[in-house]
C-alpha cells in the first residue's frame, strides 16, 4: 500500500508523540492520586471532598479550576499546590478532571437495596437506656480523624462510648424526635443508625457514590438522603432505613443537580432541599394525606398547610424558582422564609415559602456561611447572625425588614456561630486565617466581642456547642491529637478538657430536637 510523504510524516509524528502522551497521562494519575484522592476519592466520586467528574463541575470553569489547584479555595480545606505543581502538571490535572470516566458511575435501588443491613431485632429493643445519664443532653462528638463518634454526658462531660464510623462521616447527626436514635450520613453514601440507649448500631444502608447530607422528619418516621451523586434524593423508613420513593433531581428542561442541602422543616411537615446546579429551591410534604394545591395557586399560610405549586400523590414535590443558585440557606423559626446565599453571589436572597417565590435581597458580601447562622432578640425584635466565610466579620441582620443592623468585626473569616437561649451571648471562631486559634465570644445584647478565647494556641479551634440548659459551652480544637474543651458559659472559664481525634462537630440532643435557635438545623 502506497502513503504519500505527508501521510508518512504524520504516521511518524504519531509514533513519537504515543509514548509522550502516555507517559503524561500517567503522571496525571499518579498526582492526583498523590494530592488530590485522599480527600476526592481515587476514581474522582468525592469522599470528604466534592465529586471531580465534568457533571459536578459545570459551575466551575477551568480556569476557575486551576486557580483553585495553584492556590487552593479559601474557606475550603483545599489547599494550593502552585509551589509543589509545574504548571503544565497543573493544566494536566485540570484537564484529567474535566475528562469524563470510561463508564457511567450509578447507584440504582437495586444496589442500595443490596447494601441494607438490620443489626438489631427491631421489635425488641430496649424500652429504657442501658446507662445513667440523661438521654436528652447526650453529647454525639463526630472525630474525623480516626473515623469515630464519642458519646459525651452532658452533665459530668465523662465519655460513655465510642464506636467506629463510616469514611468521612458528616459532622451533621440528626436525631429522632424524641432523641433516642441518631442518623448519621457518610460523604462515600452510607446512612447509619444507631440506638442511644445502648449506643449499638441499629442499621445502615449505602444510598449513593457521594452523599451531602440527611434529614429526620419531626414525626420520626422519614429518613431523607441528598446526594452529590447520583443527582437522587432518597427517602427512608427510619425504622429499617428501607427505601420508599427515590427523586431524580433534574429542572423541567432535563437537567440535572447536586443537591446541596435537604433540611426538615417541622411547622410545614416537609423536607426543604438546595440544589446546587438549578436555581430552584424543592419540598417535599410527608404528611400522612397531603391536600394537592393547584399549579400557581397561592393560600393563607397555616401551620402544617401546603402552599403553593405541589406535585399529586404520595410525598408531592413543589419546585420554587429563583434568581441564584443556593448553596447554603438559613431558615426563620417558623419555616416562613429561607435565606439563602450562593458561594458567588454578592448579596442573599430572600425567599417566602408561603408564595413561593423570592421577595428581597440580604445585604450580605464575602460569602456568608448561612447554614451556621443562629438567631436571638435584640432590642425586641429578632435578628439573623452570620459568620462570612471570607472576610473576618459577623453580620446581624433585622429579620423583619432583611436589612444589617451591624457588622461586627473579627480578627479573621469565620466558620461556626453558636448560642442558647439561657445564654446572653454568641459563641463565633475565626476558622479561617493565621488566627484560627481564637473564639470570640459576642454579647447579644450589645453586639460587641467581650472576650477572645485561645483553648489551644497555634491549634484551629472551630464549632461551639452548648449543653442542654445553657451552661456550658464545648469547643472543638480540630486537630488530629485534639480535645473538646468545656468552658462554663457563664464565667467563659474552662472547666474540663477530653482528648479527640480530630472532633469537627459536638451534637447536643436537647437542643437539635428542639430545633434551639442558636444552634444549627
Amino acid at each position: 500500500m502506497k502513503i504519500s510523504v505527508f501521510s508518512a510524516c504524520i504516521l511518524l509524528l504519531a509514533i513519537m508523540i504515543a509514548p509522550r502522551a502516555q507517559a503524561q497521562a500517567a503522571g496525571v494519575k499518579e498526582n492526583y492520586l498523590e494530592h488530590c484522592s485522599d480527600c476526592h476519592g481515587p476514581e474522582r466520586l468525592g469522599a470528604m471532598g466534592t465529586v471531580l467528574l465534568p457533571g459536578n463541575l459545570g459551575r466551575l470553569k477551568k480556569g476557575e479550576a486551576k486557580n483553585i489547584i495553584t492556590n487552593g479555595r479559601p474557606a475550603t480545606q483545599m489547599p494550593g499546590y502552585g509551589e509543589i505543581l509545574s504548571d503544565d502538571e497543573i493544566n494536566a490535572l485540570v484537564e484529567y478532571v474535566y475528562s469524563s470516566l470510561d463508564y457511567v458511575p450509578e447507584w440504582g435501588l437495586d444496589k442500595i437495596n443490596e447494601s441494607r443491613e438490620i443489626l438489631q431485632d427491631l421489635d425488641n429493643l430496649p424500652s429504657k437506656p442501658l446507662h445513667n445519664a440523661d438521654p436528652l443532653n447526650l453529647f454525639v462528638v463526630v472525630e474525623t480523624g480516626d473515623h469515630h463518634v464519642s458519646i459525651l454526658d452532658g452533665d459530668t462531660f465523662e465519655k460513655l462510648a465510642r464506636f467506629e464510623t463510616h469514611y468521612a462521616l458528616h459532622g451533621g447527626a440528626k436525631y429522632s424526635p424524641d432523641g433516642r436514635f441518631v442518623y448519621f450520613g457518610s460523604r462515600d453514601g452510607w446512612v447509619t443508625k444507631h440506638d442511644l440507649y445502648t449506643f449499638e448500631l441499629v442499621a445502615e444502608v449505602r444510598v449513593g457514590i457521594n452523599l451531602r447530607n440527611i434529614a429526620v422528619s419531626s414525626d420520626g418516621r422519614y429518613v431523607m438522603a441528598a446526594n452529590y451523586l447520583p443527582h437522587t434524593l432518597v427517602l427512608m423508613d427510619s425504622k429499617d432505613l428501607s427505601v420508599l420513593k427515590m427523586f431524580d433531581i433534574v429542572d423541567d428542561k432535563g437537567k440535572s443537580s447536586r443537591a446541596s442541602a435537604v433540611y426538615n422543616a417541622p411547622p410545614r411537615e416537609s423536607f426543604l432541599i438546595a440544589l446546587k446546579d438549578i436555581p430552584e429551591l424543592w419540598e417535599i410534604s410527608y404528611m400522612d394525606n397531603p391536600k394537592p394545591v393547584a399549579r400557581g395557586l397561592v393560600h393563607n399560610y397555616k401551620p402544617g398547610q401546603l402552599e403553593g405549586a405541589f406535585d399529586f400523590g404520595p410525598f408531592p414535590l413543589r419546585r420554587i424558582k429563583l434568581d441564584d443558585y443556593l448553596d447554603d440557606f438559613f431558615f426563620d423559626q417558623d419555616y416562613r422564609t429561607a435565606f439563602g446565599a450562593a458561594r458567588n453571589a454578592k448579596k442573599g436572597q430572600v425567599v417566602n415559602l408561603n408564595v413561593g417565590r423570592k421577595v428581597g435581597d440580604l445585604e450580605l458580601s464575602s460569602m456568608p456561611h448561612l447554614g451556621s447562622g443562629i438567631t436571638f432578640e435584640y432590642q425586641g425584635r429578632r435578628v439573623l447572625a452570620t459568620p462570612h466565610l471570607k472576610e473576618g466579620a459577623v453580620s446581624v441582620i433585622d429579620m423583619q425588614t432583611w436589612k444589617t443592623i451591624k457588622r461586627i468585626e473579627t480578627m479573621g473569616p469565620g466558620f461556626f456561630m453558636r448560642g442558647h437561649e439561657n445564654s446572653p451571648y454568641a459563641w463565633v471562631d475565626v476558622f479561617f486565617g493565621p488566627n484560627k486559634d481564637v473564639l470570640h465570644v459576642i454579647d447579644t445584647r450589645t453586639l460587641e466581642i467581650i472576650k477572645t478565647i485561645n483553648p489551644a494556641p497555634g491549634k484551629t479551634n472551630a464549632h461551639v456547642e452548648f449543653d442542654r440548659d445553657g451552661s456550658h459551652a464545648l469547643v472543638s480544637v480540630w486537630e488530629m491529637d485534639g480535645w473538646v474543651v468545656v468552658y462554663d458559659a457563664v464565667t467563659l472559664e474552662e472547666v474540663k478538657r477530653i482528648p479527640m481525634k480530630k472532633p469537627v462537630g459536638k451534637y447536643n440532643v436537647f437542643n437539635k430536637i428542639n430545633y434551639s435557635a442558636g444552634t444549627s438545623h
